[in-house]
């Protein structure tokens, strides 16, 4: 496909090297994406922020080669479709439509990918929500519908609940009939997640989740744990999922957690499943299966997007907002405001 009408170069944050934050930088003559005959191309608006750039620039997901350009999510507006016809097949897209996706190297003016991975955002949703919802919205409801499938009655222990995945894993549990019992680290927090309306909100700086999770359930435990703190909380885990419950980790806030020894699940007949968003929206069927039902239940009004925060498309911006999400003291989601919006 050619790509004459668009610029040779492009605007890109990211690094060189694996290291601090201050690795993070505006990256010098980046060229424009490749397109494939089956890719649109988009210009991006924003960009969401999340724990796997830190981990990226750290080097704990190690880079195969360098620069890196951060971020795995963006939204914006369609301003090339796919020279392959049947790469359209059965999608609604057209140049102009606002869409949001999963795609690497969002920190960018332009992006590039296959059509079937692209969302188009319904008419009253705008894209600095699409990219606030896009990542943490299918996170939470693949994990809910697949890692632990969360059903009416359910009792279940929501690690980090003001945070961008916590907060929409909450309102999808209690939109599928759960009892929500969220942990959050101060008042301010507690208050956004009982707006959101978890019937249990435990403060950590003053309460032991231990203690009151027990006792809420009557010592019996919950039916499943979602856990995005990983290190400090995986051995309370242990002691607060029920017989035949199920833990799963989708975080490590805390540091990862450590070595398991598999003995350890007869105790209670327990699962622990550590799941990748990526592998349950893999094929075309799947993504177009999960996106529908996430825009669905954000349009119903299942779930908001509750408040989010935006960041300068620059190196101190990007890095700023390493900084602010591994302060564990963010509410809601961060967003690079790409576009200047």
């Amino acid at each position: 496909m050619a790509t004459e009408s668009f610029p040779k170069t492009i605007k890109a944050i990211g690094f060189n090297q694996n290291g601090d934050i201050d690795v993070i930088e505006e990256l010098k003559d980046i060229p424009f994406p490749p397109v494939n005959d089956d890719d649109v191309i988009i210009k991006v608006e924003y960009a969401g922020v999340n724990f796997i750039d830190t981990y990226q620039r750290a080097g704990l997901y190690p880079s195969a080669k360098f620069p890196v350009i951060l971020g795995i999510e963006a939204s914006g507006t369609v301003v090339k479709l796919p020279a392959s016809e049947k790469a359209l097949h059965g999608l609604d897209l057209k140049v102009g439509d606002k869409v949001a996706t999963l795609v690497n190297n969002s920190f960018a003016e332009y992006v590039a990918l296959p059509a079937w991975r692209v969302a188009k955002l319904p008419a009253t949703v705008d894209t600095r929500t699409g990219a606030a919802v896009i990542l943490q919205g299918l996170t939470a409801l693949t994990f809910a519908r697949e890692s632990y499938a969360i059903k009416k009655g359910d009792i279940i222990l929501i690690y980090a609940a003001a945070g961008g995945v916590g907060n929409l894993l909450t309102a999808i549990a209690l939109h599928f009939g759960a009892t929500v019992i969220a942990t959050v680290s101060t008042e301010t927090k507690a208050e956004f997640v009982r707006y959101i309306g978890a019937q249990h909100v435990l403060i950590t700086s003053t309460q032991s989740v231990v203690d009151e999770v027990l006792k809420i359930t009557d010592g019996k435990g919950v039916h499943a744990i979602f856990d995005g703190i990983g290190k400090d909380t995986f051995e309370d885990n242990f002691k607060l999922v029920r017989r035949k419950g199920t833990i799963v980790s989708i975080g490590n806030a805390s540091g990862v957690a450590p070595p398991l020894n598999i003995l350890r699940l007869s105790e209670k007949n327990i699962k622990i499943v550590r799941p990748r968003t990526s592998g349950y929206v893999t094929t075309p069927e799947e993504t177009k299966h999960y996106q529908d039902e996430l825009l669905s239940l954000l349009v119903q009004g299942a779930f908001k997007v509750q408040r989010c925060q935006d960041y300068p498309f620059t190196a101190e911006g990007v890095q700023q907002s390493q900084k602010d999400i591994t302060s564990r003291g963010t509410v809601g989601k961060l967003l690079i405001n790409v576009a200047g919006l």
